[in-house]
């Protein structure tokens, strides 16, 4: 689903001087801020968003506690909500306008290669080989990179109940499955950040700095790693 971005009376800075990308994509673990980077990314360049609906899933919490035999369910639930998000624009037609979304259609495969056994993933692939999921591709990918302790102290604060119980197993494992991907990704010009030393939350100036070398990458990968 594509939301239209009302927020723009909360933003930190007017419309930069540099042309932004039209469609930009943030990524990244869980509780690594991708989606509040998405939604400032919007409100500064008046986007509209297309967002991950987690608390859509009933299946999560679930998995979570019990990622053995809540996985497949879980995984199948996202990939039929990405099929109907891609409709949705395809009947909408919306694939000219500027927008910013908070995920990668390639990350379905990501999370489902990480949690499935062998002949879940069987299952998965045949379901994911017979929906449509050619979604427009990212003008710009931002890969937001943060060690676990961080990742860990950021979803405690944000004070999700279901993910109160999420493993630093499972993050480790998510964030290698998210390094080897970004490793050989090519498909988009590829920003990769060091999130671990920037508040783009409660810290304008972080924010700023961000979007501004934000706007400098035209093509190829980059990385962006402001406490060096």
């Amino acid at each position: 689903m594509v939301i239209d971005n009302s927020e723009t009376s909360s933003c930190e800075f007017g419309q930069p001087e540099r042309t932004p990308p039209k469609f930009i994509a943030v990524e990244g673990n869980i509780g690594v801020g991708k989606t509040t980077l998405a939604k400032k990314l919007a409100c500064t360049f008046n986007y509209d968003t297309l967002l991950e609906l987690p608390e859509e899933n009933p299946f999560l919490e679930r998995f979570y506690r019990d990622p053995k035999n809540a996985a497949l369910p879980t995984q199948l639930h996202f990939l039929l909500q990405r099929s109907q998000q891609i409709q949705a624009l395809r009947q909408d037609d919306l694939f000219e306008p500027v927008r910013v979304a908070d995920f990668l259609i390639e990350k379905d495969q990501l999370f489902a290669q990480v949690t499935l056994d062998a002949d879940e993933l069987a299952l998965y692939q045949q379901v994911f080989q017979h929906l449509t999921l050619e979604a427009p591709k990212p003008d710009l990918v931002i890969y937001l990179q943060a060690p676990l302790e961080v990742l860990q102290a950021r979803i405690r604060n944000r004070g999700v109940p279901a993910e109160r119980v999420i493993s630093t197993e499972y993050l480790a494992t998510l964030n290698d499955a998210y390094t080897q991907f970004f490793h050989f990704y090519d498909s988009s010009p590829l920003l990769i950040v060091n999130s671990e030393e920037i508040d783009i939350v409660d810290s304008p100036e972080d924010y700023q700095q961000l979007v501004e070398y934000m706007l400098t990458v035209t093509k190829g990968r980059h990385y962006y790693n402001p406490g060096s």
